[in-house]
């Protein structure tokens, strides 16, 4: 927020007097180029020379903010605020600015609305202002105060579509559907490109269930730029729209063949309706046309989701491929492995994932969990205990430890965390566990009022179900836990692992009931992952390359051209020279129609400019062929096409043998 508001902040410095002290303007530059180490340290300096200067104390207000030291970003704002010439509307604006998001950040709202309206009081107009007090205001729900800030924004900046928008999104909250959709028409008007106005006026008609105008709107917005309003509007919608607006995602991925973000929208669709059959087939043609890590996770999760864990692993271990660092990726195969009851191999990569992020407690309470069923019990009341350090509010912590207690005999402590559970969830909307801890201070009757009202409300939700089952199970009531296990099951719930290590299942686990209920639903889903299996066996193939000034040079054909490639573990894309791209060009191996996305640089003469993106249909070496592949067009390189691991994800494993001077690629059969 504050970023915006430095812009130019010194183009007026000899008119505004503002200081010209070598500190300040090290400091003024470090601060510039995001330094803010090295900025808080002039500035420092700075205010031990000049203790009143106004312009510094903004700044370190600024970096204080950036650097969640909120405190000190308050005290240096307030003095901010206090030696700043009163006229110097930009820093005081900044400084009220700083002071109130910090405010806002400390959750204390009216402070926040009390500093912008003093700001305002002082520099009425300043639209700036207006906006971030209606936004103040429309967190709270007080929606004429927003609007009335709006309207001063539009009576202000009358061609500007802030306003309008404001407003517009105020009468969408209100579920005032004309008077939003006119705002947000007017916003259209003044600018057609403006994306967010067909968004959020998509939203209108969705609330007005005018599919057709809604699902235009959407498209509309997707086309402009992706728009993520848009595109999670997209992830919400059901029958009929759904249908609707997947056949028109379809004719536009008709129209524009290679390009990926149309099959991934119609996937990130039909995995957000549970239908992850059709999911994966999207998403596996959004791979095949721009193969990323965030592609491959999505194929992973699905085939996670229905049980089809050994295919699940194939794909996320192609994203980690490409990046071995990325904590989503990390964390989905460690739930992967815990669901192939591999548990040690589950703990090895949550201690990957907490060597990369050591402060997230989650991950500590969910590697306690497998440590928990791993029969380490203080390794789990260790990691759930740092869990509950790091996340005081997160009741899951509570309700883990207090079980771990009841396991060890402490009650009176376990007592104590089930209480604090009850004290975290006591408004309906936070309820996440409130049930196990009334469960296990001998509360049923409310446990099962409270479990039966989340049901009512979303009877879809399969683990609710579960939690039912396994408050049932807890309280010995097994009729009941079976009934709710299997609906459950019934809606989607796979995770026979979890099952199978989760002590709330003890009672039942032994039963006859349990295993035919667990076998039942195991070979539905063993059935799907067998025949994937078997369309797609893994074979080794070995690719020979040349060195040449220490990389690995491999013969290819680029849509029938023979070239070589710079074979390289390092690159994250696929790149092409502009000669090359050039040549390719106007020798037919390249079509207008390859130069794909919104980078379309390619003049009269067919030369391609750098910053192309073009669409390499076939790409074939030693035996492999991999179809529509992207490369970026750059100035200078050596060699005519470096594959990167956009690329190599695609393939499989990989290994380089030096000494025999091949590429050992093992891969699905049908690649």
């Amino acid at each position: 927020m504050m970023c915006c508001m430095m812009l130019g902040l010194e183009a007026n410095a000899q008119k505004d007097k503002r200081p010209t002290s070598y500190n300040y303007q090290r400091g003024y530059e470090a601060f510039e180029g995001d330094d803010y180490e090295e900025a808080l340290d002039y500035f420092n300096r700075e205010l031990q020379e000049n203790p009143k200067n106004g312009y510094a104390h903004t700044l370190v207000a600024v970096v204080y903010y950036y650097n969640d030291e909120y405190g000190k970003a308050l005290n240096s704002a307030d003095q901010a605020i206090k030696h700043l010439p009163k006229k110097d509307s930009e820093y005081q604006i900044l400084a009220h600015v700083t002071k109130s998001a910090v405010q806002l950040v400390l959750e204390d709202t009216a402070q926040a609305v009390s500093t912008l309206t003093t700001a305002i009081k002082n520099f009425p107009k300043e639209s700036d202002l207006y906006e971030k007090r209606a936004q103040v205001y429309y967190e709270l729900r007080q929606y004429d105060l927003s609007d009335a800030d709006y309207r001063k924004m539009i009576e202000l900046t009358p061609g500007e579509t802030t306003g309008y928008m404001g407003l517009g999104r105020n009468a969408n909250a209100q579920k005032r559907w004309d008077e939003a959709i006119k705002q947000f028409d007017y916003a259209a008007k003044l600018s057609s490109g403006y994306s967010a106005a067909y968004a959020f006026r998509a939203e209108s008609y969705i609330g007005m269930k005018k599919w057709d105008e809604a699902t235009d709107d959407l498209m509309t917005a997707l086309k402009l730029d992706s728009n993520l309003k848009a595109f999670g509007l997209t992830t919400e919608l059901k029958e009929p729209a759904l249908t609707m607006m997947a056949s028109k995602l379809k004719v536009q991925s008709a129209k524009a063949p290679n390009e990926s973000q149309w099959p991934y929208i119609i996937g990130t669709m039909y995995e957000s309706n549970d239908q992850y059959k059709k999911a994966i087939e999207f998403y596996n043609d959004a791979n095949n046309k721009d193969p990323n890590l965030s592609i491959l996770y999505r194929i992973a999760s699905c085939h996670y989701r229905t049980g089809n864990y050994q295919q699940a692993l194939v794909f996320i271990n192609q994203a980690l491929n490409m990046d071995s660092t990325d904590t989503d990726c990390l964390t989905k195969k460690a739930d992967i492995y815990m669901e192939l009851e591999d548990l040690n191999a589950s703990l090895e990569q949550w201690d990957k994932v907490i060597e990369l992020d050591p402060e997230d407690g989650t991950y500590y309470l969910q590697r306690g969990w497998v440590k928990k069923y791993n029969g380490d019990t203080i390794g789990a009341m260790e990691d759930i205990s740092m869990c509950i350090v790091l996340l005081p509010k997160l009741s899951m912590g509570y309700i883990a430890r207090g079980d771990l207690y009841t396991m060890q005999g402490e009650t009176e402590l376990a007592r104590q965390d089930y209480n604090k559970v009850i004290e975290l969830e006591k408004n309906p909307e936070d309820h996440q566990c409130i049930y196990y801890a009334y469960q296990s201070l001998g509360e049923n009757d409310k446990a099962i009022a409270l479990l039966d009202s989340v049901i009512r409300n979303d009877s879809t939700d399969e683990s609710a179900f579960y939690n039912a089952a396994c408050i049932y199970s807890r309280m010995h009531n097994k009729d009941k836990a079976l009934e709710y296990l299997r609906k459950s099951m019934e809606l989607g719930n796979r995770s026979f692992g979890h099952m199978k290590y989760d002590p709330d299942m003890n009672f039942l686990r032994d039963t006859e009931e349990y295993k035919n209920l667990i076998e039942q639903f195991k070979k539905s889903s063993q059935g799907d992952e067998t025949r994937e299996q078997a369309t797609s066996p893994m074979v080794t193939t070995e690719v020979p390359f040349t060195k040449d000034a220490g990389v690995c040079m491999v013969k290819c054909q680029i849509n029938g051209l023979p070239l070589s490639f710079v074979f390289d573990t390092g690159a994250s894309d696929v790149t092409l020279s502009m000669v090359e791209a050039t040549f390719m060009v106007k020798n037919g191996y390249l079509t207008d129609s390859d130069i794909v996305g919104s980078q379309r640089y390619m003049d009269a003469n067919g030369n391609v400019t750098v910053g192309t993106v073009i669409n390499l249909k076939k790409v074939d070496f030693g035996g492999l062929s991999l179809t529509n592949v992207r490369a970026s067009v750059v100035r200078n390189q050596k060699a005519p096409l470096l594959l990167g691991q956009s690329v190599l994800g695609r393939l499989g494993k990989i290994e380089i043998d030096n000494q025999q001077q091949v590429l050992k690629i093992t891969h699905p059969q049908d690649l």
